[in-house]
């Protein structure tokens, strides 16, 4: 068994010990492999291990990894997800290239991939970012400018509004990851209540997974657990 294969069985067991702890059903949170930085080597082996789900937080990196898999047997099973800040002058690639973009935070950024967006493929689904923790260096918008937003981004003819994505601060403590990650299930839930289509809760890393599937967590984003730490000098 690879030291990846391994790897990930040890996250999704670790998944499915949280989801249990709270007394929801592991198959209730989606594993995000976060392969950015990562050569195809290491991409090949988690397909081989069985992962799908693919995020990558840099453009022209995760266009040339989708462009690579594009003849591989299992491409129609990959699904790919941009998880990264997003420039207006990298959205065409991101509308013609994947799947899920997480990081919406602005009206502009969403009518640029709406109107990009080819017209032979299925909606792009989005989520938008919330600046959770208030972070000055962080995207994402305050949570009381989300129903504005949503309400523009819904109206958009080639986007599916999915749900919410956080990054909060990093903190060690159990309780105060909770807390936060509550607010964002709050919001959440309120979200579904408008948009009943809004299924993605898009929270938790390698270091506060356990918190974020206590919160409501229905997909987290592990790199670290999975390839091991991260070369940026390749970025």
């Amino acid at each position: 068994m690879s030291t990846i294969q391994q790897n990930l069985q040890d996250v999704r067991n670790r998944i499915a010990a949280a989801a249990q702890n709270c007394a929801r059903a592991p198959e209730q949170v989606a594993l995000l492999a976060v392969s950015k930085t990562k050569p195809v080597a290491a991409i090949e082996e988690a397909i081989a291990a069985g992962q799908r789900a693919f995020g990558e937080n840099y453009v022209q990196e995760g266009v040339d990894k989708i462009r690579h898999f594009a003849e591989s047997p299992q491409n129609g099973e990959l699904v790919w997800h941009f998880i990264g800040p997003l420039q207006s002058n990298k959205s065409r690639l991101v509308a013609e290239h994947f799947a899920w973009c997480h990081t919406v935070d602005r009206l502009r950024i969403a009518q640029r991939l709406s109107d990009q967006r080819p017209a032979g493929m299925p909606p792009l689904n989005v989520l938008i970012q919330i600046n959770i923790s208030d972070e000055q260096s962080k995207s994402g918008i305050a949570l009381a400018e989300l129903p504005a937003l949503a309400e523009a981004i819904a109206a958009l003819p080639n986007l599916a509004l999915r749900g919410l994505m956080a990054i909060p601060a990093p903190e060690a403590d159990y309780q105060r990851q909770l807390a936060v990650f509550s607010r964002m299930n709050d919001a959440f839930l309120a979200l579904r209540q408008r948009y009943p289509q809004a299924d993605t809760l898009s929270m938790g890393m390698t270091d506060d997974m356990a918190a974020a599937i206590a919160a409501g967590s229905t997909l987290v984003r592990i790199g670290t657990a999975i390839f091991g730490a991260r070369d940026y000098s390749q970025a």
